[in-house]
Formats: C-alpha cells, sequence, structure tokens
C-alpha cells in the first residue's frame, strides 16, 4: 500500500516540484488548499483555512507524513510590525492546528517534516561557517526561523520524528529568486548588491526536493539539516556567472547599500548580507547532490 504524505503550501514553488518527485516515487499525496481543486489520481486537495482555523480531519488523520512547507513570503514586501507578525504566524499556526487535530484523535505520524531557512544563523557575513549546531541569531530572520522549527519540535508527541530542512536560496526554472534577479540581468545592467561580498547560500530546487525525499526514506534522519552548497559563492560571483551564462561581462557599478535600504527598507538584509553553511550532516547520511557547480546549476534553470 502506498505512504500517504500531506503537505502543506503544496501549490507553491517547492512544493510543485517535491509532489512531482514524490508521487514519481511511489507516495500518495494529500495538500492543504485554501481554494477548491480537482483531485488527481495520485493528488487528493482537502481545505483549510487558518483564519477560521478550519481544517479538513480526514486530510490529517490518513496521513503517514507530514511536509510543512506553508508560509508568507519573507521577501514578499516590507517588514512593518503588521508583516513580521503575519510572516511568524503563517509558520506557527499550520502546526499547531495539525496538531491539534493529531492530538485530540490519539494519532502518531511517522515523521514530521519542516522547512526552515539558513536564517537561522542571522543576517551577518563574515568568514564562520555554520553548521546545524552554530546558536541562532535574534535579528527577524533569526528569531522567524527558531520560532518556525520550535512549533515543529512541539510535534514530538505526535510524530515518531521530527526533521527541519533549513534552506539556502532556491534555484528554479521561472521561479524561486532567480526570477527576482533575472531582469536586469537580461538588460545587461545586472551588478552586485552593495559590496557583493555578502554569500549566498544556494541549492538548486531538485536537490532540495531529493533531500525532503530522503526524509521521508531514512528513518535515521532526524533533527535540523542544512540544505545548500558550500561553495562560498558571494554575491559578486553569483551575479558575475549569471551575467557571464548570459552573455555579457558584467560593467554597471553595484548598487549602493543606502539605496537598496532606501527602496526596500529592513528587507534589504536579504540581499545585503549572508552566511555560508555547511551541508556536510546530510551529506554524512549518504545524500549526494546533483548540482554543485553554480554556472551548472544556473543554466539548467534559464
Amino acid at each position: 500500500m502506498k505512504k500517504k504524505v500531506l503537505i502543506t503550501g503544496g501549490t507553491g514553488f517547492v512544493g510543485q516540484h517535491l509532489t512531482q518527485l514524490l508521487v514519481d516515487n511511489g507516495f500518495e499525496i494529500s495538500i492543504l488548499s485554501r481554494s477548491k481543486r480537482k483531485n488527481t489520481p495520485a493528488v487528493s486537495y482537502y481545505k483549510w483555512d487558518l483564519e477560521t482555523q478550519y481544517i479538513d480531519n480526514k486530510a490529517v488523520l490518513e496521513a503517514d507524513y507530514i511536509i510543512h512547507l506553508a508560509g508568507e513570503n519573507i521577501a514578499g514586501g516590507r517588514w512593518t510590525e503588521s508583516r513580521k507578525k503575519t510572516i511568524i504566524a503563517s509558520r506557527v499556526e499550520p502546526v499547531e492546528l495539525i496538531k491539534s487535530v493529531l492530538a485530540a484523535n490519539g494519532k502518531m505520524v511517522e515523521a514530521f517534516i519542516s522547512a526552515s531557512g539558513v536564517g537561522y544563523y542571522g543576517a551577518i557575513t563574515d568568514a564562520k561557517i555554520c553548521k546545524e549546531s552554530t546558536d541562532p541569531e535574534n535579528d527577524f530572520l533569526g528569531t522567524t526561523c527558531q520560532l518556525w522549527e520550535a512549533a515543529a519540535d512541539a510535534m514530538h508527541l505526535n510524530a515518531n520524528r521530527i526533521v527541519k530542512i533549513r534552506t539556502g536560496l532556491v534555484l528554479g526554472k521561472n521561479d524561486g529568486f532567480l526570477k527576482k534577479m533575472l531582469p536586469p540581468f537580461k538588460w545587461g545592467i545586472g551588478s552586485p548588491l552593495g559590496s557583493g561580498k555578502q554569500y549566498m547560500p544556494w541549492i538548486h530546487i531538485d536537490d532540495l526536493c531529493a533531500m525532503y525525499l530522503l526524509a521521508l526514506q531514512k528513518p535515521e534522519m532526524e533533527g535540523a539539516y542544512n540544505a545548500a552548497i558550500q561553495d562560498s559563492t558571494t554575491n559578486k560571483i553569483f551575479s558575475k556567472t549569471l551575467a557571464a551564462i548570459i552573455g555579457y561581462k558584467m560593467w554597471f557599478p553595484a548598487v549602493p547599500a543606502f539605496v537598496l535600504r532606501l527602496l526596500l527598507g529592513k528587507i534589504a538584509v536579504i540581499v545585503l548580507e549572508g552566511r555560508r553553511v555547511s551541508a556536510s550532516k546530510v551529506e554524512k547520511l549518504g545524500f549526494r547532490f546533483k548540482y554543485i557547480n553554480l554556472d551548472s546549476a544556473i543554466r539548467s534553470c534559464l
């Protein structure tokens, strides 16, 4: 009998790719959606609404595994106090709602697998390579990820194991952060942002989804795992590589940090700061990245 996986955020960028991969690997998928969608032989859609705290219990109670991807786009607008609360609530409240259903029915799932972010280590640029044991930062990114992961950890009474995937910048075709970066480079005016020295821990969408698949398949996979290539790519290196792939040598001067802060407000730290991370923990489990070269990874997405 096929194992059933319930996905929150399954209609998003990562969710769509992951759903296809899991279907191809013999899993039966359920997706929680705010709007009515047509079921397929391999994917069933169930209604939920966080504002009214409604969820179709059947989706939760029939699941063998739960993957939590839902969350407001952290780069989708200025970080007003109201938006900050929304960003955190969109990551924490779905877990609490699912947990209430599991607890009320005495249901255990085989694993609860939650997205998180390398923002756990803070918006800082330094030489340190962050491992999963590295202390979190208490800036907004760090706090958001800590609360996100704490919500997942609270599932321990209703999940045999908990896995947290601390994701870097996801490279994918027609979506992800590359889609936002592309326009100025296509116009021939792409350039580094700020100092250009900030690190950009990236991962290809195929590798990220493969890591989630591994989390389903390997019972020994538990706890936090970094999901990013450890190649010390900086914003300047990324920009130079992207320009070369499109077909020109980068010439436009770097966008000054103060300009980005004026345009974006506090959210500018996302593009002006960045840390290096190590993925050695997941590699020790036998995981092998398909895309370890930035040039080939970008080319696969264009």
